[in-house]
């Protein structure tokens, strides 16, 4: 551990300057959406984590102010204070103010980091309308602002104190993002998961926003065991939980190397990857490794104990992924992690691939040597898994043959566009063949395609691919957005950049919706993990005063309206179902680009999402029961 007066100003290197980020903000945070706003979040976090990997702090603490403004605090050692002799500022003015300028570029302050400590927090000065940041360190509290990236005035010392560590307080600029409003469930999710890589590091979250008040702690003593016992909470588990914890050379540099993996008995693979405590959703070579080391050690042990015969076919990688959950995670010197990109969403580093195949592997022979139980019902899931691979693609082989799916027409309901850019075409999926009738006459036909699918589908959180493929609703539309499904998607051949659940906004609607999301998730998960999957948001009530009308899309906001109306004489009327409205009323409200509500389906958490399918649409009944219960007050019933 690297003693306290090593890191000092003079370890603050300078690459570039930072005018480039208020231009081209899109570079350094990937978007200006509620995404990249919420980037500038843990930009900040992800320096007090790198503090906690060191060793310095213990504690962190995200405050969402009353002003919808940041603070993150810790008890590190804080920025360092002091003036750097080459540039003739502080350290952290430093820090702040100039692209690429940080103590993480030098690998004597920092063995393990998130990334490179002055790219994030320069960035996020400089997207942000003002920060204000409180440094206490050798016995002094110092205190330095900025607006628009821009310092107010220099460091100065502003009191005395025993505490050490850094409070960062900040504005996203306005003028910048989209929004700047944030999400208590994102953070709230973000801290919980740091939480578990870094095993007996406090955080502490705060909302004081009004209507928002709340608070809460996360501190976990087994690290990522006990996230994977998290993410299994809801599923039958088929294995108890294996953990590996190494730390290897490499011709690189030292690499800390921690797996863990349970099976439980679904069909869906869950895998979180890490690279210091920055989640990695594109994986890398770290998964890579993991990968290939689990395929290895499954077959080798299979052939071991005789339940692969001489001559049979090994598993294959598609075979482990049914009902796996499993976290890697990977810590290393910053200065020489190589990422795909600034937003670290993949790790290249070649070296890493080899090394963490042969600890996993090494590891599982010896697990499966111990826990042969264990390791047989491994092996058994795996095999059944694999058994229906061959009957489904055998199935499905039959269904194609049929002319289910390739080179066949165009299902007959479907209303196509006459646009063949996919960027400019949309998909509705209405939910009724009356709502279907309307959609057709009220649309665009230039670019809007509407698809009628009258009542429920197919629950397909358990279902296989040649159910699937053999149902007439799905058939449909897997033919109609043209990319195909399973092991033949290709998203190259997608026929809308914008598909559209479109159903009534009642109970049935909503499950309709979530039926559909579900075979969307599930099944053509590129789709959503590419933003290409919107749900249409119709109006609940048309207003009539006078000569003039008035759409709202909830209960609140039509009894906001009437009384902000006083005694005017209205006409309400409530729209049960799609079909209620004509096809001018469909095109005014749902269906026009310049009027309508669109909810766009992302995967900010892919943990979450995977456990809210799993407990809304699997088989387990407590925890759906659980959920119901805990909801019943605030529901909203079409009684």
């Amino acid at each position: 551990m690297a003693s306290k007066s090593t890191y000092t100003a003079e370890n603050i290197q300078v690459l570039e300057g930072l005018e480039p980020v208020r231009k081209r903000p899109g570079m350094y945070i990937g978007s200006t959406d509620e995404k990249g706003l919420h980037h500038l979040a843990y930009e900040i976090i992800d320096n007090s984590v790198d503090e906690a990997l060191g060793g310095w702090a213990s504690e962190i603490k995200l405050t969402i102010n009353s002003d919808g403004s940041m603070t993150v605090s810790d008890n590190g050692r804080g920025i360092p204070t002091g003036i750097n002799e080459k540039y003739k500022v502080s350290g952290v003015e430093l820090a702040l103010t100039k692209l690429h300028a940080g103590g993480k570029f030098d690998d004597t302050v920092y063995k393990a980091s998130s990334g490179l400590h002055g790219v994030g927090a320069s960035a996020v000065n400089a997207l942000s309308d003002w920060m204000k940041v409180e440094i206490c360190q050798n016995g002094k509290i110092h205190e330095i602002s900025f607006h628009k990236g821009i310092t107010d005035a220099p460091l100065k010392v502003t009191g005395k104190t025993e505490a050490t560590g850094t409070t960062i307080t900040f504005l996203p600029d306005k003028t910048v993002f989209t929004t700047i409003e944030w999400n208590y469930n994102t953070i709230r999710n973000a801290l919980r998961n740091y939480a578990y890589l870094i095993s007996k590091l406090t955080f502490k979250l705060e909302d004081k926003r009004a209507g928002h008040e709340s608070s809460e702690t996360f501190y976990f003593e087994g690290g990522i065991k006990s996230l994977v016992s998290h993410l299994n909470q809801n599923k039958q588990t088929v294995s108890d939980v294996f953990y590996v914890s190494r730390e290897v050379d490499t011709p690189v540099a030292k690499v800390g190397i921690e797996v863990a993996l349970q099976y439980n008995d679904g069909f869906g693979e869950n895998l979180e990857a890490f690279v210091n405590a920055v989640n990695t959703p594109d994986g890398g070579t770290h998964v890579t490794g993991f990968r290939m080391a689990l395929t290895r050690a499954i077959n080798d042990y299979g052939k071991k104990i005789g339940a692969i015969k001489e001559g049979q076919e090994s598993f294959i990688g598609d075979d482990l992924k049914e009902g796996l959950t499993a976290v890697v995670y990977i810590k290393m010197s910053s200065d020489k992690l190589q990422f795909e990109s600034q937003t670290k969403t993949r790790l290249n580093n070649a070296e890493i691939q080899p090394a963490v195949n042969s600890v996993v592997k090494e590891a599982l022979d010896i697990y499966f040597e111990e826990n042969p139980r264990d390791g047989r019902s491994i092996l058994e899931k795996v095999f059944l898994a694999a058994k229906a691979r061959l009957a489904a693609r055998a199935a499905k082989d039959a269904v194609i043959r049929k002319g289910a799916l390739e080179g066949s027409a165009l299902p007959g309901k479907l209303a196509d566009c006459q646009s063949r850019d996919p960027s400019q075409s949309e998909l509705f999926i209405v939910e009724g063949d009356s709502a279907g009738g309307s959609a057709k006459q009220g649309r665009d036909r230039k670019f809007q395609a509407i698809l009628p699918l009258f009542g429920k589908v197919l629950n397909t959180e358990r279902a296989r691919i040649d159910q699937i493929v053999d149902s007439d609703k799905f058939k449909s539309l897997i033919i109609a957005i043209g990319a195909g499904i399973a092991d033949q998607f290709n998203i190259e051949k997608l026929r809308y950049h914008r598909i559209i659940i479109m159903a009534d906004a009642d109970v049935d609607g909503s499950h309709i919706m979530c039926l559909y999301l579900t075979f969307l998730y599930r099944h053509l998960k590129p789709l959503v993990e590419n933003g290409y999957v919107y749900v249409a948001m119709p109006p609940l009530y048309k207003i009539e005063y006078g000569k003039e009308r008035k759409y709202v899309y909830t209960e609140g906001e039509k009894e906001e309206f009437t009384k902000s109306l006083g005694a005017v004489k209205l006409n309400v009327q409530r729209y049960k179902g799609l079909g209620e409205m004509n096809a001018s009323e469909l095109w005014e409200t749902t269906l026009n680009p310049q009027n309508r509500l669109l909810k766009q389906i992302t995967i900010e958490d892919a943990a979450r999402a995977d456990e809210a399918f799993t407990m809304l649409m699997g088989d387990e009944v407590p925890p759906r029961k659980r959920f119901i219960q805990s909801r019943a007050k605030s529901a909203n019933l079409d009684i």
